[in-house]
């Protein structure tokens, strides 16, 4: 159901994030309290945050990071239509639809789903399974099951207050099973986990039966998790990727997110 290209490039990924996050300078542990800590007061504030530890609304001007927090910003809790919204950007955002196209063009190109046959009817049948993969699983894991069970769906960056760079990975990393409630608790993620083996399922009704084994839904439900993980650490380093790559400039443009 998933293409090649989308499993290399998660790999790949990783491996380019753990390599330029070695550039970061790590920080010695600091007595400040995890972002999993409940807020205090509803109100939005970035004034008082570093300008090179300031979560951008896009990654390289171009990829969504709409739902990622800045390192000591105080946020308000989500409301259900926040969260709605925050679904569909993630999904309609002109770069979604755009990577989809090229997922969908890789695995028109090697036959994945042979059931779909090829040409221009083939390629829309490959581009649509994609574009949908995509939406159920967005609208699962950010809205639907974080809407009912009352979960924060946004990402909390550490930052370097935090922790050095090891500290950083590994709580990115645990978004995955970890996050708040919309009281600011820790809680379990239902709505990544949940979320994402719901997606597989529903996949189930527009996928051809031949593709409807359990090996490849597990598969898939794997690397939809991973995939979510290797994004939370991405976007946990962004900022200081950002500043390794842009110097004083680039951080001076991500103090407005």
């Amino acid at each position: 159901m998933k293409s090649y290209v989308m499993r290399k490039s998660r790999s790949a990924a990783c491996a380019a994030c753990i390599l330029v996050c070695r550039l970061c300078p790590a920080q010695p542990p600091a007595p400040a309290p995890l972002p999993d800590a409940p807020s205090a007061t509803p109100a939005a504030s970035t004034s008082a945050i570093p300008a090179d530890e300031v979560q951008t609304k896009r990654v390289l001007g171009v990829m969504p990071n709409f739902r990622s927090i800045s390192p000591g910003q105080v946020v308000a809790k989500p409301t259900t239509r926040e969260k709605f919204v925050t679904a569909t950007e993630d999904n309609f955002d002109y770069s979604a639809l755009f990577f989809g196209g090229v997922i969908a063009l890789d695995a028109f190109a090697s036959k994945e789903t042979p059931e779909f046959h090829q040409g221009m009817a083939g390629y829309a049948r490959y581009y649509w399974h994609t574009v949908a993969d995509q939406s159920v699983e967005n609208y699962f894991v950010e809205f639907i099951i974080p809407a009912v069970n009352h979960e924060d769906a946004r990402y909390y960056a550490m930052g370097r207050e935090g922790g050095g760079i090891w500290k950083r990975v590994g709580y990115s990393l645990s978004r995955a099973v970890v996050t708040r409630s919309d009281s600011g608790k820790p809680m379990f993620n239902y709505a990544e986990i949940g979320g994402a083996a719901v997606a597989v399922g529903i996949s189930n009704f527009y996928y051809p039966t031949k593709e409807q084994t359990v090996s490849n839904g597990l598969r898939n439900w794997g690397q939809d998790v991973g995939y979510d993980s290797v994004t939370f650490m991405f976007h946990e380093f962004w900022p200081d990727i950002s500043h390794a790559l842009l110097g004083k400039k680039g951080s001076k443009a991500a103090a407005t997110p």
